[in-house]
Formats: structure tokens, sequence, C-alpha cells
């Protein structure tokens, strides 16, 4: 059922996914090529936010809080898992890997050199306070536009 606070939560989750790509843009490799990495990205946002920000709306403060941050993490982890594996097949179709656990491994570490990348100063702070501004957000919109 769509409501005021999914949609608040889904395109504030989508803006923050935006903004974060294209912070990340310069921090990598001047060969890396993206194509549609930042609008991959405000797509999970937007699902992300909608089905789990939104739907958690008019709890009260803390909850709303909580829910902002949960969303966010869910949001970058998602975002994380989607890009490595998106990698990790590129490369199994250049036949880089001799075995699934080879892929596999390879897709972890994707996870995780990509994840590096995030823990900057820079974008926990942006993530924070994004969290808590998209959770207030929701809230409100959700006290207001029942």
């Amino acid at each position: 059922m769509p409501t005021a606070p999914k949609l608040v939560a889904g395109l504030l989750l989508a803006a923050l996914a935006y903004v974060a790509s294209e912070m990340v843009k310069p921090l990598m490799p001047s060969s890396t090529v993206f194509g549609w990495f930042s609008e991959v990205n405000l797509l999970i946002g937007f699902v992300v936010g909608w089905r789990q920000v939104g739907s958690g709306a008019g709890r009260g403060t803390a909850a709303a809080i909580s829910n902002g941050v949960t969303g966010t993490f869910t949001m970058v982890v998602s975002c994380l898992a989607v890009h490595a594996i998106n990698t990790m097949v590129e490369d199994s179709f250049d036949r880089k890997f001799r075995t699934v656990f080879e892929a596999i491994n390879a897709a972890i570490g994707n996870f995780l050199e990509y994840g590096a990348v995030l823990l900057s100063p820079g974008f926990l702070g942006l993530f924070v306070l994004g969290a808590v501004i998209i959770g207030m957000a929701t809230e409100i919109s959700g006290h207001y536009w029942r």
C-alpha cells in the first residue's frame, strides 16, 4: 500500500545513495568504467527506503532514528553486494576463475575492497547524518500525511 512515509523514505534514501555514489567516483582509479553505477544505487536506495524505512514509520523518535540507520546500512550493504557480484560476473565472463569458489572469493574480496573506500570520515558522517534525517523525515511525514 503506497503511503507518504514510504515515498519520503524512498526518495530521501535514493538521494543519499546518489550523492554517495557521486562522491565515490573521484576516489576510484581513473580507468574505472562506472556505467549505470549511480542510477543502480539510486534504485536500490529507493527500494530499501520504500520497503524497509517507510514501513517502519509511526513508532516514535528513537525508533525513527534507528529505522533510518538500519535502512541506510541495508542500502550500503546492498549496493556493495550488487556491484561486487557484478564485477565478479564480468570477470567470470573473461574466464578469470577456474572454480566457483574462486569466483565467490573474488566477490567477497570486491565487497571488502569497495567497502573500505566508504570507511573515511566523510562517508561515515554523510551516512550517519543522512540516516538521522531520513528517519526523522519519514516519521514526520507519517505523522502529518497518514
